[in-house]
């Protein structure tokens, strides 16, 4: 075999000898080269991971710090601030996956048949809270004294059911619909049982305006961190975001059942009846506080603009957009104010040290009627910006307004009751303000003025009607827990 090699090295010639070397040696460099590539590469990826680990670490290091500052360690409103991030994760990722596999799908076509499928969406959203408050609401009120294992359960009943339907989407199975419709009413029912919680966990110092706006900012942080993921996943298919929705809820289970065992106390509740002095009892109907009522009156002005904008301006600008803007543009202007402005109303909310409930959700209303006037006359894209920003921050601040002069007014035997029922009510403003903006002619400013013209005349009457005595009216800043 040698002398044959050293044949053929002969019978090459000098040329041929010659490209081969260099071949070999072009070889041996790329070899090289595509090593030290895959090493560098190696140590790129390494270092990236360990960064992103470090910042991983670092973010949950300062939520953890966040949650536990101002006594909320102590207290163990930490451990619901936590407990509540995952939940709001799992909720958005239930919303991605159904988004685009299950609901909100509306029909290209003529407007008629998309109007029509909104409208259905609408009448859809109100199914929950039609089952939540007379039925699940009174319910939850037997667990008084175990509030704990009634948060856990509606936590586990997600977790269960996003499983369920993460199998049952790919075929398209029967299951989906009752599954869907499960999981947005166990979701509806964790958001009574928590509010009903947190007076329990106050830290000291601490107003139920600032306690709600506190946990209300920890699900905005878990969705901000969890959505990306479920973006992710939804790549392979819906179905792997509802398995990482049963994740977080599983995780938030756990966390339920660890909260502190005073969120199951009772201590300092009571009866309440039609009049001072009369005691409920024989199953009588319990009536509101005159405060919580003026409080719920006054939530619908800011639902109802948010419902109406929500529709309205989707239809309106998507057919008549400004000069020299398009759509999409327009729709993510007014989208983003109003996702700015509750960002801004949770922010306030969790920052300030006092809100009066009764001061707020007055100027709320005039707030939301007054800019919607000036988009009325001098409607264009700031004042757009500026309506939606209104409405978001309205919206916000109204409704922890609203919570926490149930959760300061209300005995908390029957606080699940009231929370659902006062959900239910704010609900079908947000459904009556979306039908009045998918019926209206889609002109600016005739929408605008109608939207003005509702909102005065809802404030008008608000404010005549609202409470006289100083009692109904005491503002939520309480200190002790009930």
């Amino acid at each position: 075999m040698t002398a044959q090699h050293d044949e053929d090295e002969r019978g090459r010639g000098p040329d041929e000898g010659a490209q081969a070397g260099s071949g070999r040696s072009a070889g041996r460099t790329f070899a090289r080269g595509a090593g030290r590539t895959a090493r560098g590469t190696a140590r790129g990826m390494g270092a990236t991971a360990r960064g992103v680990g470090r910042f991983g670490r670092f973010a949950v290091g300062q939520a953890r710090r966040a949650a536990d500052a101002q006594g909320a360690g102590e207290s163990g409103l930490n451990r619901l601030i936590e407990m509540h991030a995952f939940n709001t994760a799992g909720d958005a990722a239930v919303a991605i996956s159904l988004a685009g596999s299950l609901f909100f799908q509306v029909p290209s076509g003529d407007g008629s048949s998309s109007r029509e499928s909104v409208a259905l969406f609408l009448g859809l959203t109100m199914l929950p809270f039609a089952i939540v408050a007379p039925l699940i609401g009174p319910f939850l009120d037997r667990f008084s004294h175990g509030r704990r294992w009634a948060i856990g359960a509606t936590m586990a009943v997600r977790a269960f059911l996003c499983w369920v339907l993460a199998g049952a989407l790919p075929d398209q199975s029967p299951l989906m619909f009752p599954a869907a419709l499960g999981v947005l009413v166990a979701s509806k029912a964790y958001g009574v049982t928590r509010a009903a919680a947190v007076p329990r966990l106050l830290p000291r110092d601490f107003t139920l305006v600032k306690a709600n706006g506190r946990v209300s900012m920890a699900g905005i942080v878990g969705v901000t961190v969890a959505a990306p993921i479920a973006g992710l996943a939804s790549l392979a298919g819906p179905e792997w975001v509802l398995r990482w929705a049963f994740v977080l809820f599983v995780i938030a289970t756990i966390a339920a059942i660890r909260l502190p065992a005073k969120v199951d106390s009772s201590a300092g509740e009571g009866t309440m009846g039609f009049r001072d002095g009369e005691t409920s009892g024989g199953g009588m109907r319990m009536r509101m506080p005159a405060g919580v009522s003026y409080a719920l009156r006054a939530n619908c002005a800011p639902k109802w603009l948010y419902g109406f904008l929500l529709m309205f301006m989707a239809f309106l600008l998507q057919e008549h957009p400004l000069h020299g803007w398009s759509s999409t543009v327009l729709l993510a202007i007014v989208a983003g104010g109003a996702g700015l402005g509750n960002f801004l109303g949770v922010v306030a909310a969790s920052l300030v040290r006092r809100i009066r409930p009764a001061i707020a959700v007055s100027a709320v209303m005039v707030a939301d009627a007054v800019v919607a006037l000036l988009a009325a006359l001098f409607y264009s894209v700031p004042l757009l910006a500026i309506l939606g920003l209104v409405a978001g921050l309205g919206q916000a601040l109204a409704k922890f307004s609203l919570d926490s002069s149930i959760q300061e007014h209300v005995p908390g035997s029957v606080q699940a009751s009231a929370f659902a029922r006062s959900d239910t009510t704010l609900q079908l403003a947000w459904v009556m303000g979306g039908f009045v903006g998918i019926a209206l002619p889609l002109h600016a400013r005739l929408g605008l003025g109608v939207a003005c013209a509702v909102l005065t005349a809802w404030t008008a009457y608000v404010l005549v009607t609202r409470p006289r005595r100083s009692g109904g009216m005491a503002p939520a800043a309480a200190q002790g827990s009930p």
